[in-house]
């Protein structure tokens, strides 16, 4: 039993490393590729772009959305922003009436449907060349806009992801989500290098609107629709970039429930698209995204989940055998034997591979900040990160997993409740 345990410990270690290692050549490699700017920058050309805002229950927040867009360093008359209230239950509607005579925005009203379809009622009314969302929780930095439209230039790029970041992080669990927004800056500019990426998040992700004409709007994809779309790109061949430095920021859940009801979605909606696209897998003709992206993420659910269940096993273990030894020997201490000697050091190979393992994930962090900000930052929130994902992060991997072999739909209204925001 103890050697299974091992061997299925150093086979998640190995691909663990294994991704890390081929994220930092991709990084060695492409790094004079990597296009972080600071500066205001001048466009040869403005196409117009339509910005779908949905809105469910968000009165506390559609204001700052909205006036981010309002705000941003784009023509006023190239962009065209469609607030679409998805059956709200509070006063939504009214809040929105204070742009009814903006010309730049239209105002929707529509029977509650889940954002998918608000985002559909915004590809049917959009007229423009681009088309992009904006969830109403989520501000965007008045560059953005211009630094993800220079990637079209290139005809090939079909859709272009922002870098999400936290939107004032207070709580320690908003805290320790900002270390893994940070984290997640490295790995999304890694995969669009490779051409690996499977979520075109909702915040912000500007698509050219043939996308939707070739392969048909967005589905509702078990409340997870910004992956699907991406996977449904991927398996058409349609080419996704990732904009580092086109920054939005995201009110994350301050809380655990939040936190758990909101990851819960995320991780079975990746299980089950990658069940509706498993023929993806391993398949040359689809490149990167079925030899990197879906299987390491299937082998990081179930490796997290296992650690949780090895660490508590080594734990009760170490305990265990303290107890029968002190019950056999009686409980003594002379201090003068007590002295500091290298044979203590433990120096087991799961130990030092542990080591290796975080040291990789830390230098993932770092350059993540690096991209960010320019520079490296140690602080707390790097051990909030570690203390509350270790917890809770194998409980919501578990229920995905329970409910996606079960068939127990996620539920975007409860997470929205769940989060308090």
């Amino acid at each position: 039993m103890d050697g299974a345990r091992e061997i299925l410990f150093y086979a998640f270690s190995f691909v663990s490393l294994y991704v890390q290692v081929f994220f930092l050549i991709v990084f060695l490699q492409k790094r004079k590729d990597l296009l972080v700017r600071t500066e205001k920058i001048q466009l040869p050309n403005y196409p117009a772009v339509t910005i779908t805002v949905p809105a469910y229950n968000e009165s506390h927040n559609i204001e700052k959305t909205v006036k981010s867009l309002l705000e941003m360093d784009y023509p006023k008359d190239k962009l065209f922003i469609l607030i679409i209230d998805d059956g709200s239950t509070d006063n939504t509607w009214q809040v929105m009436q204070q742009y009814v005579n903006n010309p730049q925005i239209q105002l929707f009203k529509k029977e509650n449907g889940g954002k998918y379809s608000a985002n559909n009622l915004g590809l049917e009314k959009s007229t423009t060349p681009f088309v992009g969302s904006l969830d109403s929780d989520s501000m965007v930095h008045p560059e953005s806009l211009k630094r993800i439209m220079t990637y079209f230039f290139d005809a090939s790029v079909m859709a272009v992801a922002p870098t999400i970041l936290t939107y004032k992080p207070k709580t320690i669990i908003q805290r320790a989500q900002s270390v893994e927004y940070d984290f997640s800056i490295y790995v999304k500019k890694m995969l669009s290098f490779v051409n690996a990426i499977h979520v075109t998040p909702g915040p912000f992700s500007i698509f050219r609107s043939t996308v939707f004409k070739q392969i048909g709007p967005y589905r509702h994809a078990h409340n997870t629709e910004d992956q699907e779309i991406a996977l449904r790109m991927q398996e058409n061949h349609m080419k996704i970039e990732h904009a580092p430095d086109a920054f939005v920021y995201t009110i994350s859940p301050p809380g655990v429930n939040g936190l758990y009801r909101q990851r819960l979605r995320w991780i079975y909606g990746f299980i089950k698209n990658t069940i509706d696209y498993r023929h993806l897998l391993f398949r040359r003709r689809y490149g990167n995204i079925g030899f990197i992206t879906l299987p390491s993420g299937i082998v990081s659910i179930l490796s997290v989940i296992f650690l949780l269940f090895f660490t508590l096993y080594n734990i009760v273990s170490f305990l265990w055998n303290k107890v029968l030894a002190l019950s056999a020997t009686g409980f003594t201490l002379h201090p003068e034997t007590v002295k500091l000697d290298w044979f203590y050091v433990p120096t087991s190979a799961i130990l030092f591979l542990t080591i290796l393992v975080y040291l990789a994930v830390f230098n993932s962090l770092f350059i993540g900040q690096k991209i960010k900000s320019g520079k490296i930052k140690l602080s707390f929130n790097i051990i909030l990160f570690f203390f509350v994902y270790s917890i809770v992060a194998p409980f919501w991997m578990m229920k995905a997993i329970y409910n996606a072999l079960l068939g127990y739909q996620s539920s975007w209204t409860a997470e929205r409740d769940a989060r308090g925001i």
